[in-house]
């Protein structure tokens, strides 16, 4: 890969902390190389306490736009002039456009993963979905999931610092979707069978699993997983975590958190640009 940067090169970014293992460059930079683009993406290391700075520095720059991660993507959108409905409901920015220095801030996670779930092969508008989780990552799950047509969504969570965060989300997709979602704790057994029991898919939007407590699993009652089920995981690091590895043993219908990372990103690449991603592209570079 070869970048020619020049005197009209549009820059990209991703700011937060800490930002050097992302694969977010590579995937930008290959994309604006395979279409002829004449941009470049780079990762800054930006957290809270400089955030605002920063982003003004870019504003001055003229910064075609940029992405947030953690720990940034809450206070990005007290930073934006304005706010798309689904960063607006889940009060978090991934994706930033800079309009002649009027900044409008996207939340692109969500469509990553229904994205997702389609490249996998399944269609959930209309049906159920267990949820996972009230963290950043369930929390655009759950709100474009119901913009998009989920019927129902039953998010189970435990009691920590995003649990009123999550009332508040509850309450706010019920009130401007046409979606029922409910929030339960995360040890209510038996409303969990129930749930999954009439759900079409099971998603951990959780970290439980992640790398390198990969032995970890965020169900501990293995029988709600049945054959025909979906069971998805936002997880990528491992490739197929305990939850994934029971479900298959179980027959269920299983896929991780890779093309969601994908698609999140070709969204993003689509707001800056006007131009679709080549996925396929991106797919065999750097996620076979």
């Amino acid at each position: 890969m070869s970048i020619n940067i020049t005197g009209h090169t549009g820059l990209t970014g991703l700011l937060g902390s800490p930002v050097s293992h992302s694969i977010s460059p590579s995937m930008h930079n290959t994309s604006f190389e395979a279409l002829g683009l004449d941009y470049v993406y780079l990762c800054f290391n930006v957290d809270t306490s400089n955030l605002k700075t920063a982003v003004e520095g870019l504003k001055a720059l003229g910064v075609k736009g940029f992405n947030c991660t953690y720990p940034d993507k809450n206070m990005m959108c007290q930073l934006c002039d304005s706010l798309s409905p689904a960063a607006s409901m889940i009060g978090a920015v991934n994706t930033v456009l800079n309009n002649n220095g009027k900044l409008t801030g996207f939340n692109t996670d969500g469509i990553g993963y229904m994205m997702s779930v389609k490249d996998a092969g399944f269609d959930i508008i209309g049906k159920k979905m267990t949820l996972l989780g009230a963290g950043g990552a369930a929390s655009a799950i759950c709100v474009q999931a119901a913009l998009d047509g989920v019927s129902e969504i039953d998010v189970y969570s435990i009691k920590d610092n995003f649990w009123d965060r999550a009332v508040k989300l509850i309450d706010s997709i019920n009130k401007n979707t046409d979606c029922k979602a409910s929030l339960y704790e995360f040890n209510d057994v038996a409303s969990f069978k129930k749930s999954v029991a009439s759900s079409a898919i099971l998603t951990n939007g959780t970290s439980v699993g992640l790398a390198p407590d990969s032995h970890n699993c965020p169900v501990s009652d293995t029988s709600v997983l049945r054959q025909g089920l979906i069971v998805s995981d936002v997880i990528y690091n491992p490739r197929e975590t305990k939850l994934l590895s029971l479900a298959k043993a179980a027959g269920c219908h299983t896929f991780n958190g890779m093309y969601m990372l994908l698609y999140q990103g070709a969204e993003a690449f689509k707001i800056w640009t006007g131009h679709d991603m080549p996925v396929d592209t991106v797919k065999s570079q750097f996620f076979s």
